[in-house]
């Protein structure tokens, strides 16, 4: 994983990178994390090198080995996922008359997703890779929201969002 750039970043800020990155590198079978906010906004990604790869070159099959890591190897586009899914299940909650959703599991043939609701609408969702254990990658999903959840606050997520704009146009924080 590469870590993205904390420098000048809240505290808040900083220990929610933390978190992610300690998600990923700690958990077995965790390809890839985003973080969205509830208009499908990507505020945090564990892969940075990643996006900005997507972004140039349009491939996004991330590690140049032809070897999937990722939607396209892009944080972008698993932020993309996450946010329809999470849409796409308030939506049968609303219709079902059921309560809020509070996480989805996906199992495919060559990968698992997670999403988990963090606040206000927000998601964390988690590619995990085909033998991943799915219970182990829930658990600390709910770890990682018990503890970011709170500190998620309409302030931080706007520097968030600030900063991957920043990381993306080359700009300083």
């Amino acid at each position: 994983m590469t870590a993205p750039s904390s420098v000048g970043l809240s505290s808040e800020a900083r220990n929610l990178h933390w978190l992610l990155s300690n998600l990923v590198e700690e958990v077995p079978g965790i390809l890839s994390v985003a973080v969205v906010s509830s208009d499908g906004l990507l505020l945090l990604s564990s892969d940075d090198s990643r996006n900005d790869e997507a972004r140039v070159a349009g491939t996004g099959t991330g590690t140049g080995t032809g070897k999937r890591i990722g939607p396209r190897g892009s944080a972008a586009d698993l932020a993309t996922v996450v946010s329809g899914i999470g849409s796409l299940t308030v939506g049968a909650s609303k219709l079902m008359d059921y309560g809020p959703v509070k996480h989805t599991m996906v199992a495919m043939d060559e990968g698992s997703l997670f999403v988990m609701s963090v606040s206000d609408g927000s998601l964390l969702g988690v590619h995990g890779s085909a033998d991943c254990d799915m219970s182990v990658i829930a658990y600390h999903m709910a770890l990682f929201v018990g503890r970011a959840g709170h500190v998620l606050t309409p302030e931080l997520r706007s520097e968030l969002r600030q900063s991957l704009e920043n990381e993306s146009t080359g700009s300083p924080r």
